[in-house]
């Protein structure tokens, strides 16, 4: 695990796990903004081929309108990125540590909400079989 991300491996097909981390963020607040298929968009632009890819854009509506109450360009690191992946015979999930995202603005009041989304994601990466 890396200082700015928490990830897991999961022993599941790629469709599986891609709706298992939907249906657990969704579970802990979580609606997806966006939903971005590397595999198809580097395809489509540069034809190449690429391992599958997925990266979702997870945004809990409480915690980012408290967030850009406190600093409206905090929307700069918005959505909270979650990524699932190919790798080797496994497929990775990993989400952003919003504690070390949010660290590099100098504004106290946002180390509270980044807490609170941090051990949200956490739930809903150890939800995860």
């Amino acid at each position: 695990m890396s200082k700015y991300s928490h990830s897991k491996q999961l022993n599941l097909s790629f469709d599986e796990a891609v709706e298992k981390v939907i249906t657990a963020l969704k579970e802990e607040g979580f609606g997806i903004l966006t939903d971005i298929d590397v595999q198809k968009t580097l395809k489509e632009k540069l034809d190449v081929d690429f391992k599958q890819y997925r990266i979702l854009g997870a945004c809990n509506p409480p915690r980012a309108y408290k967030s850009l109450q406190s600093e409206e360009e905090i929307g700069l690191l918005l959505p909270c990125n979650v990524i699932v992946y190919e790798k080797d015979d496994a497929v990775i999930v990993s989400a952003i540590n919003p504690i070390t995202a949010f660290s590099i603005v100098d504004n106290n009041d946002l180390q509270e909400v980044a807490g609170e989304v941090d051990s949200m994601l956490r739930s809903a990466l150890d939800s995860l079989e």
